[in-house]
């Protein structure tokens, strides 16, 4: 069984995460084999546009609670295994960011601890009505840690703090109003509604949403005044492109333009 699958449909990439009898967990195999592909799509210039989802009854449920308990049996207890095992996670979460393509979350069922953590790492997500969100590790006497990363870059911090000590789980509404995902569908409708998404994303120019999404980021880390600076250069560098001379001119003439990358 092949634990993470993709299928490209014209410029998107379907990544699916294939263990369902799992849940998905974020397993040694399932982190390893997702920076494996998001390395590739990042030098892949044919496609514009990432949906990441999981088989079964989930999204994700995790990190692999299994794999974790097993991994006390070393002679420090596990220390060395679980801070290999965070490192590992947050450089995929981080990949996830970096890439030149937007990636788009298709969720389902519930999206827990980590697996939360990876809707929020996502630049945008897709929810189908019935999912759950949590980050519910201290359940179990786990603070949620580096879930609480992305999740407070997402939500109000005061929602993310409740979620965090109480462990308590969210509705799929309830994280489309705090800005968790950007939409709900009814389950019938998940795939294509993700789909139509990832399309529209496609189509546009992919070296400008490349620039776009670098500097989306980079100015949320700024003072106003720098951002301005900033995102003012990536203008300026975007505006003399011949892709996009050729956009404007063909909006000012009532035409589609037509791109090649």
């Amino acid at each position: 069984m092949t634990i993470l699958e993709r299928h490209d449909t014209n410029a998107v990439a379907h990544l699916r995460m294939n263990a369902p009898s799992r849940l998905n967990a974020l397993s040694d195999e399932m982190l390893a084999a997702l920076q494996d592909q998001f390395e590739v799509l990042a030098e892949d210039k044919s496609i514009r546009a990432i949906i990441l989802s999981g088989s079964g009854k989930a999204f994700c449920a995790g990190h692999d609670l299994k794999q974790m308990t097993a991994g006390r049996q070393s002679h420090d207890g596990g220390k060395a295994y679980f801070k290999d095992l965070f490192t590992r996670c947050a450089t995929m979460m981080q990949t996830i960011r970096r890439l030149p393509q937007p990636v788009i979350a298709q969720v389902h069922g519930i999206a827990t601890a980590a697996g939360c953590q990876l809707v929020a790492s996502c630049d945008m997500a897709v929810a189908s009505e019935g999912t759950r969100f949590g980050v519910n590790g201290v359940n179990i006497g786990l603070f949620c840690s580096t879930p609480m990363v992305a999740l407070s870059r997402n939500i109000p911090r005061k929602q993310a703090f409740e979620m965090l000590t109480t462990g308590q789980f969210i509705n799929a509404s309830r994280a489309e109003a705090l800005g968790l995902v950007n939409r709900v569908v009814p389950q019938d409708q998940l795939a294509s509604a993700t789909e139509e998404v990832a399309q529209t994303v496609a189509a546009k120019l992919g070296v400008a949403v490349k620039i776009g999404k670098q500097a989306f980021y980079e100015q949320l880390q700024m003072p106003l005044s720098e951002a301005y600076d900033y995102t003012g250069d990536v203008m300026v560098q975007n505006m003399l492109w011949l892709e996009t001379e050729a956009g404007i001119n063909a909006f000012l003439n009532k035409e589609t333009p037509k791109w090649e990358q």
